[in-house]
């Protein structure tokens, strides 16, 4: 008999110091979380999960939208005239709530309906989903993330979901080889393949940014990872990804931030473009190559946390985003956007979108990461939303497992700058609404913004006839008088009059985005 322990693995004493590091931190983190009453958050995962295996009976009901949220999936359904929602967030000013719902909006009736199916996925936001047309019609679903409610414990998936949407029934994929636990990443459909691209990972001690190229092929069900070569992009999360007619995908900016000391970040929006496909001399269908991508066209401000679909190939639209002009440890302020922007996925051009008439496309805020800061108008001194006097307004579906927030019908909009003879419907500036395209209508929902030192999240609800590109149609107004904010060191709500439009970040307040 061997010696015992003979063929252990040394390892080094910096690796040795890690671990005692990592293990004091963990047990750190126990006594915190026991402190604030919050169970560790891989084991409320998994309990949930378990949870939701046990579903027997799909539970569905109409309900007249849903809550407010950011950082969600709007995804057309692949044959009726239905939209799709699935998950996202929810912040009050104390608490996070990250939602598992998923939604059917019929075009045709104006209804929404919340289906909750046998087996679901935990709650998640900062994920992506990719509706194809196999069987019956699938919804595919790739990682995310899910939050404790005091943001002091984040949790990244990379696990890989299908909902069979004629049996109305959620499969979990169990196959190995697939991307790492991520989430502000990008997936689209081409060919019989989901092509996942990017993301980042961020468990509060410290982040990584991912520039990894994933395929998962629908026809054998594997995951193969893609070795790229050329010009490769740098790694980022919340880009623009785009798929084209020949097999090839268009990469456009997003956001990366690196660590410059301890304690002390520095964050990029990037603006540059590259295109990825396979290479031709390649037989395996393993190897791809990337090129830096020469724009065209109207000149884009710099911007991230924006919301782009493909329409009609080869055209694609993005609405808004934001972009901090300036950022240090007392303040950020940024230009946030609500113009709608065309790009030619072939010529690289980008195009203006023309609605008959000028759109000041720009509300410039300040935003402050100190309690107690006073908000500022708007600097064009136009309309905005005002917030006036906050009240709670929410009902919930609960069947025993599940419990559904639905959120109050909004009785008001906002209107953009502009000259009353020329005076065009655009939705207020936000960060990472939903955004489809089905039947050539293009649908927007929700986002968020910011208003000083405060956070609004969205539940309004438009469509654009992409045919006509007239005006934006309202199909649901929003209030955001009726969002509670509270306050970050009080249990109790604040009421507050606020006004103009803001926007933030996803996914965290230091600009991680989704």
């Amino acid at each position: 008999m061997g010696k015992k322990g003979k063929n252990k693995q040394k390892i080094s004493g910096s690796e040795k110091t890690a671990l005692k590091t990592e293990k004091k931190l963990n047990a750190k983190q126990k006594k915190d979380l026991a402190a604030i009453g919050e169970d560790d958050i891989e084991k409320v995962v998994a309990q949930i999960e378990k949870e939701e295996a046990q579903r027997q009976k799909v539970v569905e009901a109409t309900i007249d939208q849903p809550s407010r949220r950011v950082n969600f999936t709007l995804t057309a359904h692949p044959f009726k005239d239905e939209l799709i929602m699935l998950g996202g967030e929810f912040f009050d000013g104390q608490k996070t709530t990250v939602y598992g719902d998923m939604f059917f909006y019929n075009i045709n009736k104006k209804t929404w309906t919340v289906v909750k199916a046998p087996g679901a996925p935990p709650p998640r936001c900062g994920h992506q989903s990719v509706a194809t047309a196999n069987g019956k019609g699938e919804l595919w679903v790739f990682g995310g993330e899910f939050s404790s409610p005091s943001e002091s414990q984040f949790y990244h998936y990379k696990d890989l979901w299908v909902y069979h949407i004629g049996i109305k029934k959620w499969e979990k994929v169990q196959v190995p080889g697939g991307p790492s636990s991520r989430s502000g990443h990008r997936m689209v459909y081409g060919k019989k393949q989901l092509i996942v691209f990017g993301g980042f990972h961020d468990n509060l001690r410290d982040f990584r940014y991912y520039n990894d190229l994933f395929i998962f092929d629908l026809g054998d069900y594997r995951w193969s990872k893609i070795e790229l070569s050329g010009t490769i992009p740098p790694a980022r999360s919340g880009c623009i990804v785009l798929p084209t007619s020949d097999n090839k995908i268009l990469v456009y900016g997003g956001y990366s931030k690196e660590r410059i000391k301890k304690d002390v970040d520095r964050g990029q929006v990037h603006t540059d473009m590259y295109l990825l496909g396979p290479d031709k001399h390649d037989q395996t269908g393993l190897r791809w190559k990337s090129v830096g991508v020469k724009q065209s066209g109207i000149s884009i401000s710099p911007r991230c946390s924006t919301s782009a679909i493909l329409a009609q190939p080869p055209l694609a639209y993005m609405f808004g985003g934001v972009y901090d002009e300036k950022e240090d440890d007392e303040e950020l302020e940024g230009t946030f956007f609500n113009d709608l922007v065309a790009l030619d996925v072939e010529k690289h051009q980008w195009r203006s979108v023309n609605l008959s008439g000028k759109r000041d496309t720009k509300d410039k805020r300040r935003r402050r990461k100190q309690e107690g800061s006073e908000d500022e108008e708007d600097e064009e001194g136009g309309k905005g939303m005002e917030v006036v006097d906050p009240t709670p307004a929410v009902t919930t579906i609960d069947d025993g497992i599940f419990t559904v927030t639905v959120g109050p019908a909004p009785v008001t909009s906002s209107r953009s700058n502009g000259d009353p003879k020329n005076d065009v419907f655009v939705p207020s500036p936000r960060i990472n609404p939903g955004l489809t395209v089905k039947n050539n209508v293009l649908y927007l929902y929700g986002g968020m913004f910011e208003n000083g030192n405060k956070q609004y999240t969205l539940s309004d609800f438009y469509c654009l006839d992409l045919h006509k590109l007239d005006e934006w149609q309202k199909i649901i107004e929003d209030d955001v008088s009726s969002q509670v904010w509270l306050d970050s060191d009080s249990s109790e709500s604040e009421e507050e009059d606020s006004s103009g439009d803001g926007s933030d970040s996803d996914d965290e307040n230091e600009m991680d985005v989704d």
